[in-house]
């Protein structure tokens, strides 16, 4: 199978990503082999292609926001069966019996597997995933626009959450690319009045367009103090930004999965209660809600596709945020 393979971490401008030939892999029991359509171009590819996190396997496939049709089922899988189109996510596997599998924290299981990070992922033209972690797609949603919920979307959707925003409360997200875009769309199905602060004039403009109620730049004053703030832009000095604006009591949650640092802080900012908290993974149960809520609302993912063969290319235009909404490549 036609596959990208990374053998040894860079920057993207250097091309790491290459193209191999590798054998289909094969399911084993209780996994299901799908030939994928669509995976989605994610920051967290970026940061294990240039080696941002510490890599535990090499040479490996990236990729894990990925739409396909099962074409092979292993031994024992009851739930799928060949023809049906399903997603996989970033989580991969846990070990299910941990303190954090049982009090429903399996994205913090200290043996959590991540897809196209341990395992080979949707970079290829076919990907094995285990049948507890495969999901079904709504059929109100298209192959091209479902891959970048899989990631993006959920991992917006668990940092509202975490953010402890309330139906009608002033919602504040900083940087506005694959995940925030579909993150607003939630927070105004909510009831919410989103501010977003992005340094790209264009983003602002996809931002007002979606609804926010008010987009400048992270030097700006908003119209008024929030009662809670994202973070999607991997920079450390967002928080200090954020705590600048945020209300007695509020919470930041801090999307990303790597950061620069975060300057130190005058104790002031973060008195009266204010809450500064990390989102980690997701868990299957945050997909399936999320999937469900994307037809009801319904959401609208906005795509920029690229065929494989210019995954280099599009991971830099990600890298510089050079295209609005999500990026997905065709298999």
């Amino acid at each position: 199978m036609r596959a990208l393979c990374v053998h040894s971490a860079g920057p993207i401008e250097d091309h790491p990503l290459m193209p191999v030939e590798l054998p289909a892999p094969v399911p084993g029991p209780g996994e299901l082999r799908l030939r994928v359509e669509v995976c989605g171009l994610c920051r967290t590819d970026l940061h294990i292609v240039e080696g941002d996190l510490p890599l535990p396997t090499l040479p490996i496939v990236p990729g894990h926001q990925i739409v396909g049709v099962v074409d092979q089922v292993g031994e024992g899988v009851t739930r799928f069966q060949a023809g049906d189109r399903l997603g996989v996510s970033w989580l991969y596997s846990t070990c299910g019996r941990c303190a954090f599998c049982r009090r429903d924290q399996e994205n913090l299981c200290d043996a959590a597997r991540f897809t196209g990070y341990h395992v080979n992922g949707g970079y290829a033209e076919f990907v094995v995933v285990q049948e507890a972690f495969a999901y079904p797609l709504p059929p109100g949603i298209s192959t091209d626009h479902a891959a970048p919920l899989l990631c993006a979307g959920v991992i917006g959707f668990r940092a509202l959450r975490l953010s402890e925003i309330k139906p009608g409360g002033c919602l504040g997200l900083y940087g506005f690319g694959g995940s925030a875009h579909i993150a607003i769309q939630v927070a105004v199905h909510w009831g919410c009045k989103v501010f977003v602060f992005t340094r790209s004039e264009a983003h602002r403009a996809l931002a007002r367009q979606l609804g926010a109620h008010w987009a400048g730049r992270v030097e700006d004053d908003p119209p008024g103090q929030l009662d809670s703030a994202v973070i999607f832009a991997p920079v450390g000095r967002l928080v200090l930004e954020a705590l600048r604006v945020l209300r007695k009591g509020g919470t930041i949650a801090i999307a990303g999965i790597t950061m620069s640092p975060i300057p130190e802080l005058d104790y002031a900012l973060l008195y009266q209660e204010r809450t500064v908290r990390s989102v980690a993974n997701s868990t299957r149960q945050d997909v399936r809600d999320l999937l469900r809520l994307a037809v009801d609302i319904p959401i609208r993912t906005e795509v920029c596709a690229f065929p494989l063969e210019e995954a280099n290319d599009a991971l830099q235009l990600l890298k510089h945020s050079r295209f609005s909404g999500a990026g997905i490549m065709t298999i």
